[in-house]
């Protein structure tokens, strides 16, 4: 199978745009709770009707500090209410809101400002408004900075009260889905970042489709997901907007280091990560474990989760393995899912290959990880795996509305809902990006016999060695990354007679690996060079290498 399309679900038209999203659940549920929102070790909740009030207030306070329809507006935050809140009061405004990475550098929030033409932007805190203050003297555009913690949002509030409802609706009027949304920028490993734009109608027949196609994670009576990424990532923007297309109570975190706090008190019944937040929860739960001489009972336990889920796939599992898994989910799985909340039923997965083992271990233990792919320019998610048509190991098929193609060298092409309509004032990339209506990803892979897509590497990332050897180096890399002491890797040897990689330690996961070892007091730097953690390392090297050829396998590593 080469080419797939899945047909559209929703009623396709160009009325309308995000801003509608706020009123339109004000006024079909009002009370209905929207938000709960984190006020010092508390949360609070806000109904879909106050939501939208404030939504209201905040848009008619950048009407009257002269935002005009079409102006780009930065928003340089971390994960928080306030950034959802100042996003649909621009879209309100007909404004072009154009999220920045809180930890960018100066150079890249000047590059993006400037490139984007920004007349205001939105910051958190007194680091972010020094950092664009610092470059505002190459910025002659800006003319507004606006802080959260400084009170800002409150000032402009007071502003806007004048402003009439007739002005603010004129304010965003003239738009429908065609008109641009958002400009967002890629992280820019081929040069500058070039600003993706998408319109509205990405976003909303995007997430109109996928909320139809999933409507059992997003639809149900209790749904409610915590967001914790970076809303600057096109991911999370989605899923912001998917959860007001189904109504779904939302929170933010900030901090991933309370994450786990955060789930007990929030109790989503989904969330959406990377898989290191994934193999973070894992590593830590088999890590307690040990600690507690418990590690062989965990051991068991995770082979039996994932022997549970693979069973599912092969006519279901045995009396016996039934038993085993009945007495785990006492034991262990009960308490895996108490950490995430006690109510978490789904996880959606992307930015990266999750893995086999992790999707089977999840699910064995009773949260089903929906695996989907791709990228800023298709407005997040072409194709995802479904709840009833779970396909481990791959990314599932196309989301209605979306078209996969595969290419004679394997390259993925996209087009669809959620394709962009071009990189901001680049039009020799977007030529380039976008041929006779399909998206050229730089990914490969392959579609199975159901459709189901599986991304196999990188087009530019295949090393090729002396040998004439072509090695896709994700494999690899997924292997590696699953072990607890590795946080991240890198596997190279284009040109070499053989494969190597590089990896670093997990400084988190560290202490207890040590001090199960009886090596306590090890720091990074000096773990670097101690002889049981190379041997550790080799044998996590070891086990990714049977996923390979000897050809492809990594014959030499540096920590």
């Amino acid at each position: 199978m080469h080419e797939i399309a899945t047909a559209v679900l929703a009623p396709s038209t160009t009325k309308g745009t995000l801003a509608d999203l706020p009123a339109r659940n004000a006024a079909e549920d009002p009370q209905g709770l929207g938000f709960r929102v984190r006020e010092g070790d508390s949360w609070t909740g806000r109904s879909w009707r106050e939501f939208a009030d404030e939504v209201t207030d905040l848009a008619k306070g950048f009407v009257a500090a002269g935002i005009t329809p079409g102006a780009v507006v930065g928003i340089l935050a971390t994960t928080r209410y306030e950034w959802t809140l100042v996003d649909f009061a621009l879209w309100t405004a007909g404004a072009v809101p154009v999220p920045i990475y809180e930890t960018s550098s100066t150079d890249q929030i000047e590059w993006i400002l400037g490139d984007a033409g920004a007349v205001a932007v939105v910051v958190e805190a007194a680091k972010h408004r020094e950092a664009v203050e610092s470059v505002r003297g190459g910025l002659p555009g800006l003319t507004q900075v606006w802080s959260i913690d400084a009170g800002d949002l409150s000032a402009l509030v007071t502003e806007g009260s004048e402003v009439s409802e007739d002005a603010l609706a004129l304010a965003h009027g003239g738009q429908d889905r065609t008109s641009l949304a958002t400009i967002i920028y890629t992280s820019g490993t081929t040069g500058r970042p070039k600003g993706v734009e998408l319109t509205h109608g990405n976003f909303l027949d995007l997430a109109e489709n996928a909320a139809d196609r999933i409507a059992s994670v997003v639809r149900a009576d209790d749904a409610s997901t915590l967001l914790f990424l970076p809303l600057a990532h096109v991911f999370a923007r989605f899923i912001q907007v998917l959860c007001f297309e189904g109504r779904v109570v939302m929170g933010h975190s900030a901090d991933i280091k309370h994450l786990l706090a955060d789930f007990a008190a929030f109790q989503p019944t989904f969330v959406l990560a990377v898989p290191r937040v994934f193999e973070k929860i894992y590593n830590s739960a088999e890590a307690k474990a040990v600690a507690d001489g418990k590690g062989k009972v965990f051991a068991t336990a995770a082979e039996t989760a994932i022997a549970w889920s693979e069973a599912i796939d092969a006519g279901g599992p045995s009396l016996t393995l039934k038993a085993k898994h009945a007495l785990f989910d006492r034991l262990v799985f009960g308490r895996l899912r108490a950490a995430m909340g006690g109510k978490i039923r789904y996880a959606v997965s992307g930015g990266a290959p999750l893995g086999t083992r992790l999707g089977h271990f999840y699910r064995g233990i009773g949260v089903t990880i929906l695996e989907g792919y791709g990228l800023t320019e298709t407005t997040a998610p072409a194709t995802v795996n479904l709840p009833d048509r779970l396909a481990i190991g791959t990314v599932g098929p196309p989301l209605p509305g979306v078209g996969v193609r595969i290419e004679e060298d394997g390259e993925i092409l996209l087009r669809g809902v959620g394709t962009f309509r071009g990189y901001h004032d680049n039009l020799t990339a977007t030529a380039e990006a976008i041929v006779d209506g399909w998206f050229h990803t730089g990914d490969i892979g392959v579609l199975d016999a159901d459709g189901n897509l599986k991304i196999t590497g990188r087009k530019k990332e295949i090393l090729v060695t002396a040998g004439g050897k072509n090695v896709a180096p994700a494999v690899l890399e997924d292997r590696l990354r699953a072990h607890p002491l590795i946080s991240q890797c890198i596997v190279v040897g284009d040109g070499q007679p053989f494969i190597a990689a590089l990896v670093t330690l997990d400084a988190d996961m560290l202490p207890g690996w040590a001090a199960a070892h009886g090596l306590a007091g090890l720091t990074v730097e000096s773990a670097r060079r101690n002889a049981a953690v190379r041997e550790e390392i080799q044998r996590a090297v070891d086990d990714a290498n049977t996923a390979v050829s000897k050809a492809e396998s990594i014959r030499k590593f540096e920590i």
